[in-house]
């Protein structure tokens, strides 16, 4: 255990990625924006840092997992930020869900400096996160993924090098786009149930089994029958995520119309101030137009 790890990021699901790296006996630095919610991690052992500069001049390899690409941005770039802080041979890891073009700007700024980086998106909400059973999606050098590769197997069971710096980014892009598109048809299969008088989780049941089965349905389905819309993931967040995905099909002049709609209902559902809610919770806006009271 004779690294030391950085951490910055500890919301819903940061928090219990950089536990399971506690766990396992590492000597961690942690910051987040918010210090209380690095209380628990505190508490655990983890080592408190003034900001993102402190905890890189204390790290071989650091991780970062924060909301938005404004926010990677000032992590990484900022007058306090983690490439001001690095010596090297140190290994960045960021996994947010961000832009694959600022993955690449973060890879060659590491360069200059004789350090790594790897981008290592993932996918699994809170609940995978907690299991360590995420999927991680990365991009960057081959020879710096095998080195990271222990850390991510205490975090996630479906672990994939992708290719180059931003493979990684792209590929959970590809995630995100299923799960938009997947997302509305979960809640209007449950709304035509619903409308059908048929018991909610007795359909889950059977539908969870067969062709239509998936992660929404299974894990989201139950939640939403509980009336459950607490975030796993932030329909904030994955607006953001979807806004990203279009942006980069746009660049590529690819036209992706299931993809832009489940964009717009979204949307919809953050002007009605749903925005911190799970992304379940876009069964709101759906139950809203049919005149369903919740």
């Amino acid at each position: 255990m004779d690294k030391q790890i950085g951490w910055i990021g500890t919301g819903v699901m940061g928090q219990s990625m950089c536990s399971h790296i506690i766990k396992a006996g590492y000597n961690v630095a942690v910051y987040n924006r918010t210090k209380e919610k690095a209380n628990e991690l505190v508490k655990m052992g983890a080592q408190w840092c003034s900001n993102p500069k402190e905890v890189a001049e204390k790290s071989d390899v650091v991780f970062t997992i924060v909301g938005f690409p404004n926010d990677v941005k000032e992590v990484y770039l900022g007058e306090n930020g983690i490439l001001n802080g690095i010596k090297e041979g140190t290994i960045l890891v960021d996994m947010t869900t961000s832009e694959p073009t600022l993955a690449q700007l973060i890879y060659e700024e590491a360069k200059k400096k004789g350090a790594h980086s790897i981008d290592a998106p993932v996918s699994g909400g809170d609940v995978g996160a907690r299991q360590g059973t995420l999927a991680i999606m990365t991009g960057g050098d081959k020879d710096v993924y095998d080195k990271v590769l222990p850390f991510f197997e205490l975090m996630g069971k479906n672990i994939a090098y992708l290719g180059k710096a931003g493979a990684g980014q792209h590929t959970k892009m590809s995630n995100q786009i299923l799960i938009a598109s997947t997302m509305i048809g979960v809640v209007e299969s449950l709304l035509y149930a619903y409308k059908a008088g048929n018991d909610l989780a007795e359909v889950i049941d059977v539908i969870g089994k067969g062709a239509a089965g998936c992660w929404s349905i299974n894990t989201l389905g139950p939640r939403i029958v509980d009336g459950n819309f607490d975030p796993g993931f932030f329909i904030k967040h994955f607006v953001k995520d979807m806004g990203i995905a279009l942006q980069e099909a746009k660049i590529m002049k690819l036209a992706l119309p299931g993809l832009a709609l489940a964009y717009q209902f979204y949307v919809s559902a953050m002007a009605v101030g749903l925005e911190n809610l799970g992304t379940q919770g876009i069964y709101k806006v759906f139950a809203k137009m049919n005149g369903i009271d919740l």
